[in-house]
């Protein structure tokens, strides 16, 4: 893979742009590779160096990566003061309710229809997704979708303010649950463990919800990136990741290749 610098602005001019159609609303989609689909869903401020590199990996990997944008500048190096105006719309975004605990974002019902679009454009056993942070919490939702059967979540932060209230309406959960249980599904998610945003009670939430289906896995603090731009150990597979062989970040991204690979592979 060619090796992209990450302090500066990435063109994605490696995927393919695309316009789609999703339940009546135009949405750009970066699509690359081949193979079973995965919906590569970015943490804030929006697509950067870093979350591209993660989507490049995942391609690497077999698989063909559905990356929407969601908010921010695709692409860009995240900078101040535009990331935090970012932050601040989509925290007040009806699309995600972010501050809302035990409600479900409304912009998952979009990313389900991607993730249908997606099975049906590269077949396969299911879709894989991942979200990030912001997001993190919405491949939990999306598997509403059935073609949904390898849900991710990296350092999952919403609701903000409520760190051990889980971001899924009640009903929604349930039929999650049910589904996990009737088609043995798991859903895999990461932490750090002085994570701000993500504290051990959101994991602590998850694991009541959804019992030996959700299987958290906690980093220490040391793992993360000492030269990261944010200094609250959080992005496990961007921004924190050390790119070194043996790194447990590293170790944390291999695991979730292997898990699209268990999950995916015919």
């Amino acid at each position: 893979m060619t090796t992209r610098p990450l302090t500066q602005d990435d063109p994605l001019d490696d995927f393919g742009h695309r316009e789609m159609t999703l339940l009546g609303g135009r949405h750009r989609v970066y699509t690359m590779g081949s193979g079973p689909a995965v919906i590569v869903m970015t943490e804030m401020p929006g697509i950067s160096p870093h979350v591209a590199r993660f989507a490049r990996w995942v391609r690497n990997a077999g698989f063909t990566v559905y990356m929407p944008h969601i908010f921010g500048k695709d692409g860009a190096v995240p900078r101040m003061p535009g990331a935090l105006f970012t932050i601040a719309g989509g925290c007040i975004s009806r699309q995600f309710r972010a501050l809302a605990a035990n409600e479900s974002a409304p912009a998952t019902q979009w990313l389900r229809a991607l993730a249908a679009q997606a099975h049906g454009e590269c077949g396969g056993k299911g879709v894989g997704a991942i979200g990030m942070c912001f997001t993190g919490n919405f491949a939990l939702s999306m598997m509403l979708e059935p073609a949904v059967i390898a849900p991710v979540l990296a350092q999952p932060s919403l609701p903000m303010t409520k760190p051990a209230a889980i971001h899924i309406a009640p009903d929604e959960l349930a039929a999650v649950k049910a589904r996990m249980v009737a088609e043995d599904l798991t859903v895999l998610a990461y932490r750090f463990a002085g994570d701000k945003f993500c504290q051990a009670a959101r994991f602590a939430a998850y694991e009541d919800a959804l019992g030996d289906r959700f299987i958290g896995k906690v980093l220490p603090d040391s793992a993360a990136n000492p030269v990261s731009p944010m200094k609250n150990p959080h992005s496990v597979v961007t921004i924190h990741l050390i790119d070194e062989a043996g790194q447990p970040t590293v170790q944390a991204r291999d695991e979730i290749l292997d898990f699209f690979k268990m999950r995916l592979s015919e």
